[in-house]
């Protein structure tokens, strides 16, 4: 198997959804037929749930001198259109002739907006009334962007952070704040963006698919840019066009190449060497990928030493009660990064000096470097009353004769 092969087997199709002007439903299925997805595909799909009273229209607008695709699902005024408990979207979209996937995943987004709902209004989900939501034009995106997903052969979806906008909305119990109570709570762990617009950007429909769907929220990943697509919103934008876009590509396995972390700082003027080292030993020992200490100059020109920890998002509150709890800091800067790594992968080597593992790294298919461990380097140097050097220089010389 050549190399091209073999990378090409370890990537996947990945959508990376830009919210930078909010999300909703309609606009996430224009992206896509935008972006590839046929219209014919998608409306044909949607008939296998059984349910009419509806048409579908798909059309090229532009937004602020921008081209997108602006998806709208027309209602017969004449259909009655209930409103639906989680109960009732089950039994139109489980016997539906889709795919297992785009049931499961229609599915799961429903149940989360449900959870959000029944939250927002102090009820149960079975006893939640979706409202809107509940309205066959909601099913209709929410099964769509599950079926869109699905066409367009997507396996991993990422977000921007998603604005949310400000101002008042209109519902059936009066006038609420944006982001609406349900948008809110679906939005929870989810990093949001500041908008000077003056509406609601993000509905509950458009939060629901995306933090259901999505793996996770930040920059675009790496990928190779296959398509780009535009889908309108049916507002006109004040300060910047109202279209949501998305980017499809091929991207390297992020579980073995790139993931997410965070970057914690701390800047301490006021601790011992030996506090900020117990610091840097409780920081490893409670999760934290590495942390390390560089020296800085602070205000009045104080000597100082910048604390910094390399974590998973999830670990962040963690390590910052550590880093409270063990230094004086009054304050800890956190920041998102993307990682860039080597899948690694350990071999074993047997030298004169006995068994010695060899932590190998490649990129693509191709090893980039292979470095001996040290402890096991440690351990063989001292049973064996020899160099260090010697040791490690030995594990290399074996591995490299092993080609």
């Amino acid at each position: 198997m050549g190399n091209n092969q073999a990378i090409r087997e370890r990537t996947m199709r990945v959508a990376y959804f830009d919210c930078f002007n909010g999300a909703s439903g309609d606009m996430i299925l224009g992206a896509m037929i935008d972006a590839g997805l046929s219209f014919a595909t998608l409306r044909d799909a949607l008939a296998g749930l059984g349910v009419g009273g509806y048409t579908l229209h798909a059309e090229k607008v532009s937004k602020q001198g921008f081209s997108a695709t602006q998806f709208t699902v027309d209602l017969d005024p004449q259909a009655h259109q209930p409103h639906r408990h989680l109960s009732h979207i089950r039994k139109i979209i489980e016997p539906a002739d889709l795919a297992p996937s785009v049931k499961d995943r229609a599915l799961a987004v429903f149940q989360r907006l449900a959870e959000a709902e029944a939250r927002a209004h102090g009820t149960t989900v079975e006893k939640v009334h979706f409202h809107e939501v509940g309205a066959i034009d909601a099913i209709v995106d929410v099964v769509g962007a599950a079926i869109g997903l699905d066409a367009l052969g997507v396996e991993r979806v990422v977000s921007s952070a998603i604005p949310v906008g400000s101002g008042v909305i209109h519902c059936d119990h009066g006038e609420m704040p944006v982001p609406a109570p349900a948008t809110a709570i679906l939005l929870e762990n989810v990093p949001i963006a500041a908008s000077p617009e003056q509406f609601e950007l993000t509905t509950p429909t458009g939060a629901a698919i995306l933090t259901t769907l999505a793996e996770q929220f930040g920059p675009v990943p790496s990928m190779t840019l296959e398509s780009v697509g535009f889908g309108a919103g049916h507002r006109d934008g004040r300060t910047r066009p109202n279209v949501l876009r998305v980017m499809l590509g091929r991207e390297v396995d992020a579980s073995t190449e790139s993931d997410q972390v965070a970057v914690l700082e701390a800047n301490i003027d006021d601790a011992t060497a030996e506090t900020i080292g117990h610091a840097c030993e409780r920081l490893l020992s409670a999760g934290a990928l590495d942390a390390y200490c560089t020296p800085i100059v602070m205000k009045k020109n104080r000597p100082a030493v910048k604390v910094t920890v390399l974590c998973k998002p999830e670990t962040v509150e963690d390590l910052e009660e550590v880093l409270f709890a063990e230094t004086p800091t009054f304050g800890v800067r956190v920041l998102r990064a993307e990682r860039r790594k080597l899948e690694r992968e350990h071999v074993t080597v047997q030298t004169r000096f006995g068994p010695i593992r060899i932590k190998v790294g490649r990129r693509g298919g191709k090893t980039v470097t292979a470095s001996p461990e040290y402890d096991d380097c440690r351990a063989a140097a001292l049973d064996h009353n020899a160099p260090l050097r010697t040791v490690m220089d030995e594990a290399r010389r074996v591995w490299e004769g092993q080609g």
